[in-house]
């Protein structure tokens, strides 16, 4: 039975300069591999270390990149290692198999939405109402699933957006911020159902996860273990729950410590 190894990946393997966390001497700073560019300028990172990590994983396990980011988004990312046979992209909404989008399991989720949560558009309104442009710097609609907005953090009402999570969650929704974003996403939207799709698919009978956002919770709980980084929004609110193990490492080198607990697990549930 193979072991699925699902994780996020902006800030769980993979890195923004603004995010690498290296609070090392810069004799001594890790070397980086670029897996990202955009507009021909490089944007996201991990260590040669990590690069090599991920490359055995593919190896030895059903590595799944599993994000929020659009489908247009995650393609732009160039993972070292086997090319993953399945991506869970938009949070679950959309299944990639060999880098093509999975219709029906699309069509099962927009049928979810449709039947349990507010319509997008309701969102979208509210959010074009109340959010000020002093601090939005953009309104986006992700793959017509779910909205989010960029803003200027510093400028950002900390009870706006509260206030947001309460009004979101009497509609069905749930409210992210995640750097200089802020998630509105429908909660039967979930990284977690993907996975189990996959599991099933795949016969897995282990699944690993990693994830540092609000958005990831579900898909951390819903795996046999997992592991968030000493960084973002679960470990600002010291989350935790059982099977699930918090590390201290932050920035790229949480990024290198997830990818050695995978290899363990897989390697310690490998028959012999």
């Amino acid at each position: 039975m193979p072991v699925l190894v699902a994780s996020d990946l902006d800030r769980t393997l993979i890195y923004s300069a603004a995010a690498l966390a290296l609070t090392m001497p810069d004799a001594r700073a890790p070397r980086l591999l670029c897996v990202e560019v955009h507009e021909a300028r490089p944007l996201s990172y991990m260590t040669e270390t990590a690069a090599q990590l991920l490359t055995d994983l593919g190896d030895a396990a059903v590595f799944v990149p599993t994000t929020t980011r659009t489908r247009k988004q995650y393609q732009r990312i160039n993972l070292p290692g086997p090319a993953p046979k399945y991506a869970i992209c938009a949070n679950g909404g959309h299944l990639l198999v060999d880098g093509v989008t999975d219709p029906d399991w699309h069509a099962q989720v927009q049928a979810r939405l449709a039947e349990q949560c507010a319509p997008l558009a309701e969102i979208q309104d509210h959010l074009m109402a109340t959010a000020s442009p002093a601090w939005v710097r953009k309104h986006r609609i992700a793959e017509d699933l779910f909205a989010y907005l960029v803003v200027e953090r510093e400028l950002l009402p900390e009870e706006w957006v509260k206030e947001l999570a309460v009004w979101a969650e009497n509609r069905g929704w749930t409210v992210s911020l995640q750097g200089r974003k802020i998630y509105a996403v429908p909660k039967p939207l979930t990284k977690s159902a993907a996975m189990h799709e996959v599991a099933r698919r795949t016969g897995a009978d282990l699944t690993l996860a990693a994830g540092d956002s609000l958005l990831d919770a579900d898909l951390l709980l819903a795996a046999d273990r997992g592991w968030r980084p000493g960084h973002g929004e679960l470990a600002d609110a010291n989350w935790t729950a059982p099977m699930i193990t918090a590390l201290p490492e932050r920035g790229a080198l949480a990024g290198e410590r997830i990818l050695r607990e995978f290899l363990k697990a897989t390697r310690t549930t490998a028959p012999q």
